[in-house]
């Protein structure tokens, strides 16, 4: 409960309160046997053991276990692991592509190096679109 509510209790007993004396006696009596009655049917109390299960499971919250307890570190690789795993994948992958690219690059490179081509070849606007074209 937050304060307003509090609050709220508090000034909704305190009225009540007030008014609990101008109350006629006959009304003052049936809540008097109505809370009799009602505390006649209250269960007897009854001890209640506390097991770990039941300590663990108070202390989640949201389906989150507590990050405190003896096993925290478990738990705290365990969200973290799957994150480091996609990391670490994604990295690899970029890498992967990396090296892809410039195995093709030095390809054609050494076919242009090692091919034989006037050099008119090379001043040529359609065999430089040829080449950016084999680039991407």
């Amino acid at each position: 409960m937050n304060t307003e509510e509090i609050n709220f209790a508090y000034r909704v007993r305190h009225a009540l309160n007030e008014k609990l004396d101008d109350l006629p006696a006959s009304t003052t009596d049936r809540l008097a046997a109505a809370r009799q009655a009602a505390l006649a049917r209250k269960k007897a109390h009854v001890e209640v053991r506390v097991t770990s299960v039941a300590t663990q499971t108070a202390s989640t919250r949201g389906g989150v276990a507590s990050l405190s307890g003896p096993l925290g570190w478990v738990s705290r690789l365990s969200f973290a692991l799957p994150l480091l795993l996609v990391v670490g994948g994604m990295v690899g992958v970029y890498q992967y592509e990396q090296q892809q690219s410039i195995a093709e690059l030095a390809e054609m490179d050494a076919a242009v190096l090692s091919d034989e081509l006037p050099l008119s070849a090379y001043l040529d606007h359609g065999f430089n679109a040829y080449l950016e074209t084999r680039e991407q």
